[in-house]
């Protein structure tokens, strides 16, 4: 009889702990869904940029600078392994763009050629794209870290070796609007 009891908590727990760990694989999954849909619309920001920078080259080619910080943030993007890195890549290029649409206002005509509205008009829509994949991905993270920190989920994922789950934050510069120089000290 107490050998059926002592089976009996042993199959009631077997069955909790499998139930919990499937629950934590889901959530991590979602997690990483989540987070692969960022990285695919950065890479399709990655994929319009050049387009916009020869564009602009064409029209505003002493525009040097802006377009060399256009570059070197789109590598750095395209180099990042963890959110933590892409969010701050992320900011340094949205930070660079942000200063190519300054210079870009001083040229008319750029502005009204068709490829480069096109251009804005799909990297504005990938921008957005962005944002909501950004909030997905935290959202799901948010979820997946409540289940790794409270109780009994903490002791069945540490057994099982799940760890919280970084957010996609902005880089604390991104708070800071952008400087730009035309040049005209020098």
């Amino acid at each position: 009889m107490a050998i059926g009891i002592v089976i009996a908590v042993i199959v009631v727990f077997g069955l909790m702990f499998m139930s919990s760990y499937n629950n934590f694989v889901n959530s991590e999954e979602n997690v990483n869904q989540s987070y692969a849909q960022i990285e695919n619309q950065l890479q399709r920001r990655l994929d319009l940029i050049p387009n916009l920078v020869n564009t602009v080259k064409g029209y505003a080619a002493h525009e040097k600078e802006v377009i060399t910080s256009i570059s070197d943030a789109r590598a750095r993007l395209a180099g990042a392994k963890t959110p933590g890195e892409e969010a701050t890549a992320n900011a340094e290029l949205s930070g660079a763009l942000s200063r190519l649409l300054v210079v870009v206002e001083n040229y008319p005509d750029l502005k009204a050629n068709q490829q480069f509205a096109q251009l804005m008009d799909e990297l504005a829509g990938t921008e957005n794209r962005i944002s909501v994949a950004r909030k997905d991905y935290n959202d799901q993270v948010a979820v997946f870290n409540k289940k790794v920190k409270q109780f009994p989920g903490a002791i069945i994922a540490r057994i099982a070796g799940f760890n919280e789950k970084e957010y996609f934050k902005a880089d604390p510069k991104a708070q800071e609007a952008p400087q730009v120089d035309f040049g005209g000290n020098g």
